[in-house]
């Protein structure tokens, strides 16, 4: 069932509390925007990936959750991920954070994994991060699992919930 999150209370970019949410088969808008209308602080935009970067304020937080490697594949254009990490870069003020958190594919995968496995090594991750003017602050392994091969794709029954993950923290200089 897909997920997404409840940010329950930020001071700030250091402090987020959140909580997971099921938001029903299939993760459509419509059940998005559902849920947004009883909690007032959710926004649910529908655009194709520069276009929703476009905000009425400045963010302290942005938060992309396992489609960064989808940026580079044919059904969404590719995406100018140069272009889209310059935008992030762009909404967030200074000293935002930007959170990255996808599927890791195997050291020295072709740069085609991300259409045929929906994964990304996290280095490419941080190399076209770190290009946009971002500095890297942090990463976790809370995700990580030794177990996936990464051979596989994430879809595949025999990984699906449980590949490897890797979760980039990066700061917008102040």
């Amino acid at each position: 069932m897909p997920h997404a999150m409840q940010i329950r209370q930020t001071g700030g970019p250091e402090v987020l509390n959140w909580t997971a949410v099921d938001v029903g088969e299939p993760a459509s808008s419509q059940v998005l925007q559902g849920y947004a209308v009883t909690h007032p602080n959710v926004t649910v935009t529908t655009a194709a990936a520069l276009e929703g970067l476009k905000f009425p304020e400045k963010l302290d937080l942005f938060w992309i959750s396992r489609n960064y490697h989808d940026l580079h594949d044919e059904f969404m254009g590719p995406v100018d991920t140069a272009a889209f990490n310059k935008a992030v870069y762009s909404a967030l003020k200074p000293g935002g954070v930007y959170v990255i958190l996808d599927h890791s594919a195997a050291l020295g995968a072709p740069a085609n994994v991300t259409e045929t496995l929906h994964r990304i090594e996290s280095s490419t991750v941080r190399r076209e991060v770190e290009a946009a003017g971002f500095k890297f602050d942090s990463e976790s392994s809370i995700l990580a699992n030794p177990a996936d091969p990464r051979t596989a794709k994430v879809f595949d029954q025999t990984i699906r919930g449980h590949t490897d993950q890797f979760i980039l923290r990066f700061r917008k200089p102040k």
